[in-house]
Order: C-alpha cells, then structure tokens, then sequence
C-alpha cells in the first residue's frame, strides 16, 4: 500500500489544477498516481475536475477555422493559376522541338498555341476552376449552380471546339 495522502498532497494538487496541469502531469510532480491525484481533487471542495472537453472543443474549432482559411487561400491560388493560363491560350507563344537527323534544335514563333496544346491549356483550366470550387464552393445557392452549369457547358464546347480543331489539323502543324 502507498504512502497515505496528506494536507501537502492536498495543496499541490489544488495548485497545479489552478496553474491549468493537467492530472497525469500532476500525478508526475508530486509523485503519485493519476488515481491518487484523482481520489484528491474528488475529495477536494468544490471538487475539482481535469475535463478538458470544452478546451479540446475550442481547440478543434481554431483548427477548422485555420484550414477553411488555408482552403480558400488555396482555392483563390487556384483561380489565379486557372487566369494565367487561360491568359495563355490565345496568346503567342514559341514552339520548339529537337529536328533533323543531329537532333538541332528549331523553333517556331505561333501567333497562339497548336490546337493540341490548347486543349491541353483549357483542361487544366478546368482542372484548377474545379478544384477550387470545391475547396472554396461558390455562394449563392441555385445561382451559382447555375453558373456552375453553365461554365461546365462552356468548358464542354470549347474541348468540343478544340478536339473538332484537331481532327482538321494534318497532324503537326501550327494550326488553323
């Protein structure tokens, strides 16, 4: 059997509960057990409790509020990358590739992207508009479904666009 509890147990413990410790590390500095530290606070008046849950529950909201608020600085990234390269679509840009039997290097300036790489360009556009939508889904109930709806139609043609595009394009030229 452990030693009997006395007025300087008492006293400790009603300190370090005051000092906000919790019981096991109570139990650690004054040498006892978590039980010991337990039969203490129990038997101390008003009795003194080690529920945490309302300081868990506060916690866990600050860290919901954190990622919400690392979700939508994500999400806005997202629109921003979706603007840049859309802003590339129809912009010039410079094809170049390795050629010829020593494999030199040639480019060629394009008034815009080939058709294939558009295509490419509008699905990653689409891509990140997506995914930003869902970390950072648009307010407005049944209106912004409908823009959503409608940006999905939009997207849709354009690929629809760019694939009947391709199938006119002999395979490797800049396009038109």
């Amino acid at each position: 059997m452990g030693r009997p509890i006395d007025d300087n147990d008492r006293r400790r413990v009603r300190e370090l509960h005051a000092a906000g410790k919790s019981r096991n590390d109570i139990a650690r500095e004054i040498r006892r057990s978590p039980s010991t530290v337990s039969k203490i606070a129990a038997a101390c008046e008003p009795p003194l409790s080690f529920d945490r849950a309302a300081e868990v529950a506060a916690a866990t909201a600050v860290r919901t509020a954190d990622l919400a608020a690392r979700r939508a600085a994500l999400a806005l990234a997202l629109q921003a990358d979706a603007e840049r390269l859309r802003g590339q679509l129809w912009s010039p840009t410079i094809y170049g590739e390795f050629a010829g039997k020593e494999g030199h290097w040639q480019h060629v300036n394009l008034e815009q992207p080939r058709f294939v790489d558009q295509r490419q360009i509008i699905a990653s556009v689409q891509t990140a508009v997506g995914t930003s939508l869902r970390l950072a889904p648009a307010e407005g109930g049944e209106n912004a479904e409908q823009v959503r709806s409608m940006l999905g139609a939009l997207g849709d043609a354009l690929t629809q666009a760019a694939n009947d595009d391709q199938a006119h394009d002999d395979g490797g030229d800049a396009g038109g």
